[in-house]
């Protein structure tokens, strides 16, 4: 009940801030922190992410679409958080104190399962606390399939059914066509995956990920 409230207590802070400002894009960043990503791993994952959201191209593409952005760090079947709340990116300010917090942020789980379907709808509600935002995207990043947890497309299909668009990076760093299971099992219709060939290309994935879903142009 305790959190409920404060959840509540979140939206109508949110909300009330500035409503003619608006929103075009409530942009939820999920990131895998199961079993199969070492401690070096995540590291690339936060500072990678970090450093997109401060390229000049991703400044302006952030501001000018009016985007807030929020980040859920998951893994296993009970194990998701929501790490970093939603914040409007209307100022250089704001997207810094976000990248500031992204690469500082604790890892939430370890020693966990991979259980994207859980993910996928624990990110779902979250959308209620930006309500004026006219298009909500899920991007899910992982290394790997599902080992645990429920129905990963049945997720999927009610994200969908809500109007939640899902996109993806697939990190293809243990020799498995991780791209052709997001293709199958966790895009939207309307969603699209980035290839990371391994880790080292996770912060220029996300960087043309991120411009294409903001700016929605082509990369």
């Amino acid at each position: 009940m305790q959190q409920l409230l404060s959840l509540t207590a979140m939206s109508l802070m949110l909300t009330a801030a500035d409503p003619a400002a608006g929103c075009d894009t409530a942009l939820l960043l999920t990131i895998d922190v199961s079993n199969s990503i070492d401690a070096s791993e995540y590291l690339l994952q936060t500072d990678g992410l970090a450093d997109a959201l401060l390229d000049g191209a991703v400044v302006d593409a952030l501001m000018q679409g009016k985007v807030a952005l929020a980040l859920v760090q998951w893994s296993g079947l009970d194990k998701q958080t929501l790490s970093i709340p939603w914040a409007r990116m209307e100022t250089r300010a704001d997207i810094d104190a976000f990248a500031a917090r992204a690469r500082a942020l604790d890892r939430a789980f370890t020693l966990s399962d991979t259980a994207p379907a859980e993910a996928i709808r624990f990110a779902m509600p979250l959308f209620d606390l930006v309500p004026d935002c006219k298009r909500r995207v899920i991007d899910v990043s992982g290394d790997g399939s599902a080992n645990a947890g429920g129905d990963v497309r049945a997720a999927r299909d009610a994200a969908e059914r809500a109007g939640i668009t899902i996109n993806g990076i697939a990190i293809e760093s243990l020799g498995v066509a991780i791209t052709n299971y997001f293709e199958r099992a966790i895009l939207t219709r309307d969603g699209f995956v980035v290839t990371a060939r391994g880790y080292l290309e996770y912060p220029g994935a996300i960087r043309r990920k991120i411009l294409r879903e903001t700016a929605q142009v082509l990369f």
